[in-house]
């Protein structure tokens, strides 16, 4: 049977991150793998960014999630059949960040999934910077994905010291006991500075496994809740882009932006990628990427956010 994992976590948790070096460690174990991006944006960012991995042993499949529910869990299920014949031994899923986890075990347990998939892991992972105020329905977003994981991945260890590590560990078992959960996560976080997670580390998450944890189910409107705004075909230099962004996060009125990220070409020929947050802004060269910003968050203000790239084309 086919292993088949999910790679989950928050909005900007650094999922992206893990995956290529997960997969980087599966590949030299001799591992066929396909990546499921699961996303609800018609354009995929994220896609682009795992393009280096791709090669005769990786292949990146997408699924966008328009439509209900329902549809789309039909074409989530038609998705998985038409992979399940062409050879892989691992299936990995990056869903959206406000992903709804239960509906990862719901597909996989019907016909003819149950005979050809087996779950193989469900890895969440955590932003050891995690804002401090989350709102409730994101604060139930974290938890609900923390719940069944086999393994928490903290990200971005190596730039806080440990009373912050301590104090996002805290945060996540307080948003679980919120939801009436029984667990914790103290035992399974690793901590460790991805860039010296050694093979014995990444063979002990290949087999972490998950767990299938109670909790309160809370509704979410993704629909109205979260959204993901599209703004295309900018021609802007590298100091203009920053600062527009600077000026979006610190704008209460633009709604509650969690993260900003895309690539433009400031130049003929001459390409970056941004990825930023509320904290923090990583602008850096890159060979080729597609002209897009995204502006992703909370009941966000798309006239207001709009008014800041004029020149953009919304999508």
């Amino acid at each position: 049977m086919v292993k088949i994992d999910l790679i989950t976590g928050f909005l900007g948790s650094g999922k992206t991150t893990f995956i290529k070096k997960y997969v980087k460690y599966l590949v030299s174990q001799g591992e066929k793998i396909c990546i499921l991006e699961n996303d609800y944006g018609a354009i995929n960012v994220d896609m682009m960014l795992l393009q280096e991995v791709a090669g005769d042993n990786v292949n990146l499949e997408m699924l966008v999630c328009g439509g209900d529910i329902d549809c789309h869990k039909r074409r989530y299920k038609t998705k998985l059949i038409s992979m399940g014949m062409l050879g892989y031994t691992r299936v990995i899923i990056e869903p959206s960040g406000i992903y709804d986890v239960d509906e990862f075990f719901d597909v996989l347990y019907e016909e003819p999934l149950d005979r050809w998939y087996e779950i193989g892991n469900v890895i969440t992972i955590v932003d050891s910077k995690i804002d401090d105020d989350l709102s409730k329905e994101s604060n139930y977003l974290l938890a609900s994905q923390a719940a069944n994981a086999g393994v928490i991945m903290l990200s971005r260890t190596q730039e806080v010291d440990d009373s912050r590590v301590d104090k996002t560990i805290a945060h996540v078992n307080k948003a679980l006991l919120d939801i009436h959960c029984n667990r914790t996560i103290d035992s399974i976080a690793v901590r460790k500075n991805w860039d010296e997670l050694t093979d014995d580390d990444y063979n002990q998450i290949r087999n972490s496994g998950y767990v299938h944890a109670d909790y309160e189910k809370l509704p979410i409107d993704r629909d109205e809740g979260y959204k993901s705004l599209f703004y295309m075909n900018m021609k802007l230099t590298k100091n203009d882009i920053e600062e527009r962004i600077q000026k979006i996060f610190a704008d209460d009125e633009c709604g509650g932006v969690f993260r900003i990220k895309g690539f433009m070409e400031i130049s003929e020929n001459n390409w970056i990628e941004l990825n930023t947050t509320r904290k923090e802004m990583e602008v850096k060269p890159i060979d080729k990427g597609q002209d897009v910003i995204i502006v992703i968050g909370e009941h966000l203000n798309k006239e207001k956010i709009s008014g800041y790239f004029p020149e953009g084309l919304s999508v």
